[in-house]
């Protein structure tokens, strides 16, 4: 699977990428015929601590799965973005099947 991650007006440091690809590349474990995936980092400008962004869209045939989060970390928002994707994945694998 090919993994594009783009932080929007920030540089994202190596640790975060290695744990986002880490995150993502976790979801092939349930359905394995992902294509690609974009991961979109946002940081909102208000005052509120919740205010990390991560939007990953998952490409597989015919689809394309998407979810959305807001958290206090990237990473904490990755975990929840990944979670309901992984949802998503098993029940398109349910329909298709």
């Amino acid at each position: 699977m090919e993994i594009q991650i783009h932080s929007i007006h920030f540089d994202a440091d190596k640790k975060l990428i290695d744990f986002i690809n880490e995150k993502v590349n976790k979801l092939e474990l349930f359905f394995d015929h992902i294509i690609a995936s974009e991961i979109y980092l946002r940081i909102d400008k208000s005052q509120d601590k919740e205010n990390k962004n991560v939007e990953i869209k998952l490409l597989i045939p015919g689809k394309t799965l998407i979810a959305k989060k807001q958290c206090k970390s990237f990473e904490e928002a990755t975990d929840e973005a990944v979670e309901a994707l992984r949802k998503q994945l098993a029940k398109f694998k349910e329909k298709s099947s």
